[in-house]
């Protein structure tokens, strides 16, 4: 209630009852809207951010996987349990400061969602440009480059994956296209498992540009396509600079860029299976990229 008050004071005339929110008029203006409305953005944590980690497990399993944070927060009187003394130790041991807020201040960051008292941000990602990842590729003697680019990958839950598949097989970092395209986010992060913190993403203003770009420094593009023409264990040029392409989810890759792959390569699978999730696929072609290069 004082909360509310305090939200009042300075903004011109008083409301009429029907409109203060912690007046008996109001609710009883509002039972038949309000509540359930209110109620049903609590209990789905519709509101959450794309860049909050909320709810106790959530929370403790993103620190122990590393995700950067840029604050996190512990709602006044939370009961503390062994999920939260858990988070209270990495924090302690970390040195990662707990804020304290009411449980009115977390509802209002957090947009409604069930944070149960433990909620984190984390803070905006960095791109790297495009340009600069082709530099960094070229420029290590130790292997071969190797980027993976994403044609319209919207699920943030692939986009982790693969960026974790890109750290195992040896990439030098995954291009994502400005729009129709999932980013860097909380669920990005922790499909991950922390593997964003070492293999950059470079967000590319016209994806088919930038994968010419990289064609014209020396680099074979292969795209991933159930139709392809070869095998991608059998692909040309695996042992030199690659990148690989992989469609969406759905549509694979689209009209355009498959016109600026140099090959199109496939993943032989029972006919029975449609097609391989996006993040599988990709896991699957390099490691076949890996295994050519001995």
């Amino acid at each position: 209630m004082a909360q509310h008050r305090r939200k009042l004071e300075g903004r011109g005339p008083t409301p009429k009852a029907e409109d203060r929110v912690y007046h008996k008029a109001y609710k009883a203006k509002n039972s038949k809207t309000s509540k359930p409305a209110q109620a049903r953005a609590t209990s789905h944590g519709q509101g959450a951010g794309p860049d909050w980690v909320v709810g106790r497990n959530p929370v403790l399993e993103a620190l122990q996987a590393g995700l950067p944070v840029k604050a996190a927060y512990v709602a006044e009187g939370s009961e503390r349990d062994d999920r939260l003394r858990e988070i209270f130790k990495y924090a302690a041991e970390h040195s990662i400061s707990l804020l304290q807020a009411t449980r009115g201040e977390l509802d209002r960051l957090t947009g409604g969602a069930v944070h149960q008292g433990v909620a984190m941000q984390l803070p905006g990602y960095d791109y790297i440009h495009p340009d600069d990842l082709l530099a960094a590729a070229l420029d290590d003697d130790s292997r071969e480059a190797l980027v993976v680019a994403l044609d319209g990958i919207t699920d943030p839950h692939n986009l982790g994956a693969i960026v974790r598949s890109a750290a195992a097989f040896g990439a030098h970092g995954v291009v994502i296209p400005e729009r129709r395209s999932a980013s860097v986010t909380a669920v990005a992060w922790k499909s991950s498992a922390g593997a964003i913190a070492r293999v950059p993403v470079a967000r590319a203003t016209n994806l088919n540009r930038t994968l010419g770009d990289f064609a014209k420094a020396g680099f074979t593009v292969v795209g991933l396509a159930g139709e392809g023409d070869t095998d991608i264990a059998e692909a040309p040029a695996l042992d030199g600079p690659v990148v690989l392409v992989v469609g969406s989810e759905g549509d694979g890759l689209s009209r355009l860029t498959r016109e600026h792959c140099d090959v199109l390569a496939r993943i032989p699978i029972a006919s029975t299976v449609e097609s391989l999730n996006a993040s599988v696929a990709a896991s699957v072609a390099l490691y076949e990229i890996a295994r050519n290069r001995g």
